[in-house]
C-alpha cells in the first residue's frame, strides 16, 4: 500500500518543478518578445505620428528603455507580488483582461473535452471489440481524415454548412450566458473535437486491442466468463493508456484554441495572445503563456495522480 507521504512528496517534487519550468518559461519568452523587430510604444500609438518626447515618455511609462535584465526583474519582482502589469495596447489590467477572457476558453475547452470523451472512448471500444468489421473499418477511416484535417479548415466548413446554408448555429460571437452561449460554442467546440477526437479514438482502441491479446483473457474465457466480465477487465487495464491521451487532449485543448478563436471570433485567450504577440505586448503574452503552461503542468500533475488511484502497479512501484 502506498503511504500518504510519498503522494505528499511526489506531488511537492512535482509542484517544484513545475515552478522551476514556468521560471524558465517565463525568461525564454521574455528573450523572444525582446528580440522580436517592432517598438511596442509605437505600436501603442498606432498610425498616429509621434514625435520623439511621446515615445521617450511612452517607453518610461512601461519600462521600455531599461535594459533587458532591468525590464525582466522588474516584471519578475511584480509577479512574486500578484501584479501581472499593465497591458500596453489597452492600458488595462492584464488580470482584469485575462479575467474577462478565460471564463469562456474554460467553457469552449471543457465543451470540447466532454464531446471527446462521450464519442471518441466508447467508439474506441467498440472499434476494437469489434476489430476488422463495418464499424471498425469506418471509424478507423474517419480518424485517419479527423487527424490529418486542419483545424481552421474543419471550422470553416462547419460554419458554412451548419451557421451559413442551414442556419442551425451562429457564426461568430460568444453570445450571452446560458443556452445562447451553448449555442454559439457548439462549432468551435466539435471542431476542436474532431482532430482530437480522432487521436483519443485510434489511441483507446490500440489499448483495448492490446489488452485482448493478453494471455489472461484467454485464461478468463477458458473459464467461463461473460463477454461483459471480460470487458470489465479489459477496459480496467486499458485505463491507463486512455487517461493519458485524454491528459493530452485537455492540455492541447487549453494551448491550441487560437486558430479555432479566431475562426469563431471568439474573444478568448487564445485570440488574445495572438493579437497581444503582434503589438508586442509583454505582461498580456507573458501572463497568457504562464497560465497555459500552469494548466499543462498541473493537468499532467492529476493524470498521474490517477494512475496511482486507478492502477495498483504504478503504487507498488512508488512504494518500492
Amino acid at each position: 500500500m502506498l503511504r500518504r507521504g510519498s503522494v505528499s512528496r511526489f506531488t511537492l517534487g512535482r509542484l517544484l518543478a513545475t515552478a522551476g519550468l514556468l521560471l524558465a518559461l517565463s525568461f525564454i519568452v521574455f528573450v523572444l518578445l525582446y528580440l522580436m523587430p517592432g517598438d511596442p510604444a509605437q505600436n501603442l500609438l498606432g498610425v498616429r505620428a509621434a514625435n520623439p518626447e511621446t515615445l521617450a515618455q511612452v517607453r518610461a511609462q512601461y519600462h521600455l528603455d531599461d535594459p533587458f535584465l532591468v525590464q525582466y526583474l522588474h516584471w519578475l519582482g511584480s509577479v512574486a507580488h500578484g501584479d501581472f502589469g499593465q497591458s500596453i495596447r489597452s492600458d488595462e489590467s492584464v488580470l482584469s483582461l485575462l479575467g474577462s477572457r478565460v471564463i469562456l476558453t474554460i467553457q469552449l475547452v471543457l465543451y470540447a473535452f466532454v464531446i471527446t470523451v462521450l464519442i471518441a472512448v466508447p467508439l474506441g471500444v467498440i472499434s476494437a471489440w469489434r476489430s476488422g468489421g463495418p464499424l471498425d473499418r469506418g471509424a478507423s477511416t474517419a480518424a485517419i481524415v479527423g487527424v490529418g484535417a486542419p483545424s481552421y479548415a474543419v471550422g470553416l466548413l462547419l460554419l458554412y454548412v451548419f451557421g451559413v446554408q442551414f442556419g442551425l448555429f451562429p457564426v461568430y460571437g460568444s453570445g450571452d450566458d446560458g443556452l445562447d452561449r451553448f449555442t454559439h460554442l457548439t462549432l468551435p467546440a466539435v471542431t476542436l473535437a474532431i482532430g482530437l477526437g480522432a487521436l483519443v479514438l485510434k489511441l483507446t482502441r490500440t489499448a483495448v486491442l492490446a489488452e485482448l491479446d493478453q494471455d489472461y483473457v484467454a485464461f478468463a474465457r477458458s473459464r467461463g466468463l461473460t463477454n461483459r466480465q471480460i470487458q470489465v477487465l479489459v477496459l480496467r487495464n486499458a485505463l491507463l493508456p486512455v487517461i493519458t491521451s485524454l491528459g493530452l487532449v485537455l492540455t492541447f485543448l487549453f494551448g491550441g484554441t487560437i486558430l479555432v478563436e479566431i475562426t469563431f471570433a471568439l474573444p478568448g485567450i487564445g485570440s488574445l495572445l495572438a493579437n497581444s504577440v503582434t503589438y508586442k505586448d509583454v505582461p498580456v503574452v507573458q501572463a497568457v503563456t504562464l497560465l497555459t503552461a500552469a494548466v499543462i503542468a498541473l493537468v499532467a500533475l492529476a493524470v498521474d495522480l490517477l494512475y496511482f488511484a486507478v492502477d495498483p502497479r504504478v503504487r507498488k512501484r512508488a512504494a518500492a
